[in-house]
């Protein structure tokens, strides 16, 4: 029996600016997030991850313009009534912020910030909220959750507060989880305490997650498949384990061949160039000018995603590319 998939995203298409000056943000990307599935969203910054995930909640201004489908569950997020969209926002999807500090209010407690949207969205009465807030707090490691409903953000540290932001997104039970870059703001170490705590809820719930980042290493360790996006568009989407071991992709590769290595003594290898927006490129592969096996053809078609090797990949000479990249780039 085939299900119906949490998100699905076709085509879309993300534009801003005024009439005969609008520019591509993003460009002809399709995703999907199964029930229960953990999605790894990769790329440099500026590569349109996080205005993917603001237009899957219909939280860009009124501006930005978004093309394309997208679906949850099978109903277009697009076309929801105000009413719809506020339901979905407060009962199917939630959201984890890369900076906490920004998406709290300082003048109010965390007991207010935890239990508004439930409470708002009539899921929960107020004290049935905060009871649930502090056996998620405690689920978490957060000791004396009582206590930490009256404090205000800046009584907490950047870890708690992230775990602050966890509980609040886990609250009102959503289905699906969009966790942008959670962990940018935080030192190594608080890093890992974070994420091994998100992987744990999103899995002890079988939620989905969409997971952005621009640390491949980090998306690798977390997700069951990754797309990585250059330029506003999608260019390698597979398993995990097979992007991540063999990329089909010469940007793919290079994500992998520019980071530090914790068990082999070997230097970084960084990609030349500087990274394009959407609205630079021309008519050819985004990538072309800092890829080094790009040909003509490369600078004048643009490679749209095809099947190779059991996943999708947007370059013309994929094949050529698994064949040749250095062994030491698979590992």
């Amino acid at each position: 029996m085939n299900t119906v998939p949490l998100l699905q995203m076709r085509d879309v298409g993300i534009t801003v600016g005024a009439r005969g000056n609008r520019r591509t943000l993003v460009r002809d990307v399709d995703l999907t997030v199964e029930p229960g599935e953990t999605v790894g969203l990769v790329g440099e910054s500026g590569s349109g991850k996080s205005m993917l995930v603001k237009s899957a909640m219909r939280l860009l201004p009124r501006h930005v313009e978004v093309s394309g489908r997208i679906d949850f569950e099978g109903r277009s997020v697009l076309g929801f009534s105000r009413r719809e969209l506020a339901a979905h926002r407060c009962r199917d999807v939630a959201i984890v912020h890369q900076d906490p500090r920004a998406h709290t209010n300082p003048l109010r407690t965390i007991g207010d910030f935890l239990v508004e949207g439930a409470v708002a969205g009539k899921l929960l009465g107020p004290r049935e909220a905060r009871q649930r807030a502090c056996e998620l707090m405690a689920s978490i490691g957060i000791t004396d959750p009582e206590h930490r409903l009256a404090q205000y953000p800046h009584q907490l540290s950047g870890g708690l507060l992230q775990r602050m932001m966890i509980v609040a997104a886990l609250l009102p039970s959503p289905k699906l989880v969009f966790a942008d870059e959670p962990t940018t703001a935080l030192d190594v170490t608080v890093q890992s305490e974070v994420m091994a705590i998100l992987q744990e809820q999103i899995r002890e719930r079988k939620l989905g997650l969409l997971f952005i980042s621009h640390d491949l290493d980090l998306a690798a360790a977390v997700t069951d498949s990754l797309a990585v996006m250059y330029a506003g568009t999608i260019v390698e989407r597979g398993t995990t384990a097979e992007v991540y071991s063999r990329p089909l992709h010469p940007y793919t590769a290079g994500l992998l061949a520019c980071r530090p290595s914790a068990t082999v003594v070997t230097r970084p290898q960084p990609i030349p160039g500087q990274p394009v927006l959407a609205y630079e490129v021309g008519s050819g592969c985004p990538f072309a000018a800092r890829c080094s096996f790009a040909i003509e053809k490369c600078r004048k078609d643009r490679p749209r995603l095809r099947t190779v090797e059991d996943r999708l990949v947007a370059c013309h000479r994929a094949e050529q590319i698994g064949a040749e990249l250095p062994q030491g780039v698979h590992s």
